[in-house]
């Protein structure tokens, strides 16, 4: 299991290697001096040439590369074009934001949905099974920014049942989670029918094993067998899919924190992107890839820790 772990985690900083090498040479491939993006056309040859040296850009590509990958192994992402800050610092304020965005949304997707799912098995082949199909499909179907823009027309706008904005009063607990009610719908709730989808097709696999059958012939009831036995192996393929779930609502964060204007890495992000703020661009990837590899790592070893057939395949 120990050599299971390493093998995952050396994994993962290959892959973090590997888009850090990408996501610098995008952005060196991108037409424009990034001294004249920074300090504006009117400023002078000197200032572009105080910059250039400031930022490292006089220095040849490789010897950039090799400097901005030893700085990322201290942890250091460079500074803030505008305001020389560093990023570190800066994602580190905004990233709480996006994670208990991601988190809220994740939570109650894989509750409805797991809850789903199993109505659907217990009432497999009836017209609630039928109605949670079409319902799931329709989650999926439909665009998460869609989702957003209509909730806040109806529940903000229309209703005024739920703040429009902002992401809470600082130190307000109840205002804060209000205003994640909104965002956390409109990114979580493709993700409902999706788990539903899973939990169903997982369990009625479970239910025609044999030890199904077993339980039946010594006259388990139904109830328990569906959610002391088939659950678990819904719950077991829902895990595999939480970490990609976790990825996923990180990028449709981005949509939701700029519809809903509350601060985190999406927003960040592309108010870096209108600024040609490279330094933070990159900061905000590297940080985005970094978390969505963590969860892959640790579904790898959950489901591994579960299921004790991953475990004998070791």
């Amino acid at each position: 299991m120990i050599f299971f772990i390493l093998r995952r985690v050396a994994l993962g900083c290959a892959i973090l290697a590997v888009v850090a090498i990408l996501l610098f040479t995008m952005m060196h491939l991108i037409p424009g001096d990034p001294s004249v993006v920074a300090l504006g056309p009117r400023s002078t040859p000197e200032m572009r040439e105080a910059f250039r040296q400031l930022m490292g850009l006089d220095k040849s590509v490789p010897e950039q590369l090799g400097l901005f990958l030893g700085r990322l192994a201290h942890g250091d992402l460079g500074e803030d074009v505008w305001s020389r800050r560093p990023v570190a610092v800066m994602i580190w304020e905004v990233l709480p934001y996006t994670v208990t965005l991601a988190l809220t949304s994740l939570a109650w997707a894989v509750g409805l949905g797991t809850l789903l799912g199993c109505v659907a098995v217990t009432h497999h082949g009836r017209w609630p099974d039928w109605l949670i199909g079409v319902l799931s499909v329709g989650f999926v179907a439909v665009p998460s920014f869609v989702v957003a823009l209509y909730s806040l027309l109806v529940f903000a706008v229309a209703l005024n049942w739920l703040p429009a904005i902002g992401a809470g009063e600082p130190g307000n607990l109840a205002s804060q989670a209000k205003a994640l009610i909104l965002p956390s719908f409109a990114i979580g709730l493709g993700w409902v029918g999706y788990i539903a989808r899973i939990v169903r097709a997982a369990m009625i696999e479970a239910m025609g094993e044999p030890y199904v059958r077993t339980l039946r012939a010594f006259g388990v009831a139904e109830g328990r067998i569906v959610y002391a036995y088939a659950l678990k192996q819904g719950f077991l393929a829902v895990v595999s899919v939480i970490a990609i779930g976790f990825g996923g609502l990180l990028t449709g964060s981005v949509f939701a924190e700029i519809v809903f204007s509350r601060p985190g890495l999406g927003k960040m992000t592309y108010d870096a992107v209108i600024s040609r703020n490279y330094p933070i661009v990159i900061g905000t990837v590297l940080v985005t890839s970094a978390l969505y590899v963590t969860c892959m790592i640790v579904a790898d070893v959950a489901v591994a820790w579960l299921d004790p057939r991953v475990r004998r395949s070791l």
